[in-house]
């Protein structure tokens, strides 16, 4: 007899844990090793810039937050998908909440000259892709069939498609 395999992706770690992890280590190792290479960018051009990549990050992980919730599937990809997400932000790239989470980390690491945010936001790069992002679209292909790849034939994974 052999069981069924749970219907949610087999992903190594739950998305959020990996911004919030990056943001508390980020901080440890910024109070106890600084860096000090953005505090050297000029306070204002750096505000500036953390604000609108934060803003514009988060406006993405809503805008595809609220989107998951008008089709009536589940924003937590430790359940089951109920739906497939193809319009919307979603008609422009296959994954805004973890592009949208990256952009904004990115912002809170420029606007609070926070290098070893910036530097582990991007040492958490392949844990996203090869731990989350490739094992959902695996169980998106696996359930959802032909429609997912034709979807993930025409929409980047991380980029914009106009």
């Amino acid at each position: 007899m052999t069981a069924t395999p749970p219907d949610r992706p087999a992903i190594l770690v739950f998305p959020p844990l990996v911004p919030l992890a990056v943001l508390l280590l980020g901080l440890l190792l910024q109070w106890l090793l600084p860096l000090g290479l953005l505090a050297q960018i000029a306070p204002l051009g750096r505000h500036i810039v953390g604000i609108l990549a934060f803003v514009g990050g988060m406006a993405l992980v809503i805008v595809a937050n609220r989107f998951f919730q008008s089709i009536g599937t589940n924003t937590r990809p430790t359940l089951p998908a109920t739906a497939l997400a193809t319009e919307g932000v979603f008609a422009h790239i296959r994954n805004p909440m973890y592009v949208g989470g990256c952009i904004a980390l990115f912002g809170v690491a420029v606007g609070f000259a926070l290098d070893w945010v910036l530097l582990l936001t991007l040492a958490s790069l392949p844990l996203l892709h090869y731990g989350i992002v490739l094992r959902e679209e695996t169980y998106l292909e696996t359930k959802f069939g032909e429609p997912y790849r034709r979807y993930k034939a025409a929409v980047p994974r991380y980029g914009w498609k106009a």
